[in-house]
């Protein structure tokens, strides 16, 4: 029988503390356990105590994603530390971590952020934009962690494990209503099919109207449906051996990425230059949950893989693991010029991903004077691109360009880019003493990339010449860059000491530096200005020292975790925006400081009563950024330079102060177990566009979700029943800015508050 963890001691964000002889990984204890649990991470590649990891880390149970309704990856900056998710849809996502790894929109870049999903490395951000079914738990690992996971990463790793096949029959079957039109439905089952073989099919399926009114016709945007399915087959003979085989599929059909009009810029010498022009169209704007889009808004994905990982334990207790997988991901948007007149009938770029996978470990056995992981990788990826845009017969008078050069107009262009990746890597830890533990690892990966990026010659419109043919040869013009090649060597390297002072408090510091490959621009953006070459970025390295301590206090009622970091990146990675191409594009800004404090806590201050804190100071800042795009407020001032200097600026994302707080309350009442949980979540001001323009910044804000349910059995299983209310206070808020043209800035809304009910049962 499966008996889900009750809400009072598994809804912590933080890793729990544990007496000694816990085994408990991520289970939750009957309402009157007065001690916290134990949480199993395999972050260093080996089982063990996450409170005996000397690294700066938050866990994230399967429990606490259900009582919160955290099923996003959007959603996860809501209990997570030092965390922001660059939302638009599953392409233009990012994961950022202490504020680096802002750059959505890359098809030709990994991310700063590593995501991982059952030891399978994910080489587009959006690979993970799907309902979170069937957890098992979540890892988030801040700071460069590039000598064990599969990819470099410099801003840290985000590890997503999904729940195992079982040889005990169980299962789960949960539907929830909401406002808007919310529907969602998940079920999932597992047990053995043999004595040796067991098997798990887990499926969903959510439906959600939006929450964006689309003034042109009345329907609303925003929402969609996604569904999905995963199955899997564990293979255990005997204690020794064991394999286990997953093939999942998800798809998307939605109107995300709806953008409304944030602000219509700056206005100079009396003129407001997007009122101007949208007044010249006869566009009608609209602000705040209305937007005036007359052509479609939707997006498709449709992805999908399969793993294989395999671990054998020797009888010197030596375990070889194998982990090969293969995964695809396939992206088409149509979406709307944000205006009520045809501008452009569509614009948006297509992506069709394509990636292999194969890592093999050797993990020593624990409990010597000395252990070690090592281990190859290697990574292959096919990325094609095609970047579309289709102008209306107002394109000029909306573009300030001369009449006939854009109207009418279809510009296409492809991009693709081949990646092989090979890695080694080694990582070995001496038990110096009982107390003092020292340990170092290294990381050697070498990429080659080959891309070629091409535009087609515009077709439709009328025959021009002049400055008007001028202007369609260098926005639309036919284009080809030819072969090119990147090709690097990327280091990385951790050092680091801990001491446990006693059973309770452990303290470390570290050093560590990462590194991840450059980049290609598949937008043609002003390769035909600037060259082919400056269709290429360079690498991004990240040194970074760490000082933590982690402890268990009050007879495991108290867990108390805090850290301060100092990161420096050189060659950072990120997006800027073309005002002229009406593009965004690659490139480095140069060199960035993050520094800051972070601290977790969990509380259990009486039976049935958990309370989970954390929180960050996080200063993140362009050290030197001299040729930045410039903010619409200079950009069209008469005159204005073609860069300007972002250095001493934040950057783009990154708030200065995050606070997670959340609260769970459970208590017997005869057969019934009532809790109420309460959770709150603030973040600081933050800049909205990498321009750092006075126009784009993202106001602080605060959410409150509360839910209230009862639990009981029947049968041989346990029934939920729950209702909940998500910004409860109806906070107005943007996860993310984006650039538009003639110095306006458009942005995605955050969910409004919606009231539902989750019925589950578990078997």
């Amino acid at each position: 029988m499966l008996a889900p963890s009750l809400l009072a001691l598994a809804c912590a964000p933080p890793v729990w503390a544990a007496p000694a002889d816990s085994t408990a990984v991520n289970t939750g204890a009957a309402a009157n356990d007065t001690t916290l649990r134990t949480v199993t991470v395999t972050s260093r590649r080996r089982s063990e105590d996450a409170q005996s990891v000397p690294a700066a880390m938050t866990v994230l149970s399967a429990q606490t994603l259900d009582d919160q309704r955290l099923y996003r990856l959007q959603d996860l900056q809501q209990a997570l530390p030092s965390v922001n998710v660059a939302f638009m849809h599953a392409r233009q996502s990012s994961l950022s971590i202490r504020g680096l790894g802002n750059n959505p929109a890359s098809d030709g870049l990994e991310g700063s952020a590593g995501i991982y999903l059952d030891n399978v490395y994910l080489g587009r951000p959006g690979m993970a934009v799907f309902d979170l079914l069937d957890i098992d738990q979540l890892e988030l690992l801040r700071g460069p962690q590039g000598t064990l996971f599969g990819k470099n990463t410099t801003a840290g790793v985000l590890n997503i494990s999904t729940r195992k096949p079982t040889f005990t029959p169980e299962g789960r079957v949960s539907s929830s209503l909401g406002e808007d039109g919310y529907v969602q439905n998940q079920a999932s089952v597992s047990g053995p099919l043999s004595t040796t073989v067991a098997g798990r099919v887990s499926a969903y399926r959510t439906r959600e109207n939006g929450y964006v009114k689309n003034d042109f016709d009345g329907h609303t945007l925003g929402g969609g449906t996604r569904q999905g399915v995963r199955g899997q087959l564990l293979f255990e003979p005997n204690e020794a051996f064991n394999a286990r085989w997953i093939a999942d599929y998800n798809e998307e059909a939605s109107s995300a990425g709806t953008r409304s009009l944030f602000s219509t810029g700056p206005t100079i010498n009396g003129v407001n230059l997007y009122q101007q022009r949208a007044d010249a169209v006869g566009a009608t704007l609209a602000h705040g949950r209305h937007v005036n889009l007359d052509a479609d808004q939707r997006v498709t994905v449709f992805q999908g893989g399969t793993s294989l990982e395999a671990n054998w334990t020797t009888p010197g207790d030596y375990t070889l693991t194998s982990v090969s997988a293969y995964r695809w991901w396939d992206f088409t948007p149509r979406n709307d010029d944000e205006l009520n007149v045809p501008v452009m009938y569509n614009v948006g770029q297509s992506a069709r991903d394509e990636q292999y996978t194969q890592e093999l470990r050797l993990a020593s056995p624990s409990g010597g004077t000395f252990d070690y992981v090592l281990g190859a990788f290697y990574f292959h990826q096919a990325m094609r691109n095609k970047v579309f845009t289709t102008y209306g017969p107002l394109a000029d008078t909306w573009n300030g360009t001369p009449q006939g050069a854009l109207n009418n107009v279809t510009s296409i262009g492809h991009g693709h880019v081949d990646t092989d990746s090979f890695a080694l890597f080694a990582q070995g830890t001496w038990h110096l003493s009982p107390r003092l533990e020292f340990t170092a690892g290294v990381r050697g990966t070498y990429e080659a990339k080959q891309a070629r990026v091409t535009r087609d010659a515009p077709v439709g419109g009328v025959a021009v010449d002049g400055r008007a043919a001028n202007v369609r040869n260098v926005r639309l013009g036919a284009y080809d860059s030819g072969d090119l090649n990147l090709y690097s060597f990327s280091p990385s390297a951790l050092l680091s000491l801990s001491y446990r002072f006693d059973e309770q408090v452990m303290g470390y510091v570290s050093l560590s530096h990462g590194e991840k490959s450059g980049g290609v621009n598949l937008s043609v953006a002003s390769a035909p200005v600037a060259g082919a070459d400056s269709l290429l970025i360079g690498s991004e390295r990240a040194n970074d020292a760490e000082l933590g301590i982690k402890s268990s206090l009050f007879d495991q009622r108290l867990q108390l975790n805090a850290n301060l970091f100092w990161t420096l990146v050189h060659g950072y990675q990120t997006n800027a925006y073309d005002d002229v191409n009406l593009t965004s594009y690659l490139t480095n800004a140069g060199s960035v400081r993050s520094r800051g404090a972070e601290f977790e806590a969990t509380i259990l201050p009486a039976r049935g009563l958990t309370l989970n804190f954390n929180g960050a100071f996080n200063d993140v800042r362009y050290l030197s950024y001299p040729d930045a795009p410039c903010p619409a407020e200079v950009a069209l001032q008469p005159g204005a330079p073609a860069s300007c200097d972002l250095g001493g600026h934040a950057v783009v994302g990154a708030s200065k102060w995050t606070f997670n707080g959340n609260g769970t309350y459970e208590w017997q009442l005869q057969a019934l177990r009532p809790y109420v949980n309460a959770s709150y979540a603030f973040r600081s001001h933050a800049v909205g566009t990498v321009d750092d323009s006075r126009y784009a910044q993202l106001p602080s804000y605060a959410l409150v979700n509360v839910s209230a349910g009862l639990r009981g059995d029947l049968g041989d299983g346990q029934w939920d029943v729950s209702l909940w209310l998500k910004n409860a206070f109806d906070k107005t808020y943007y996860t993310t800015l984006w650039n538009s043209p003639n110095g306006a800035y458009t942005g995605v809304l955050g969910t409004p508050r919606t009231l539902g009910v989750t019925a589950r049962y578990d078997f």
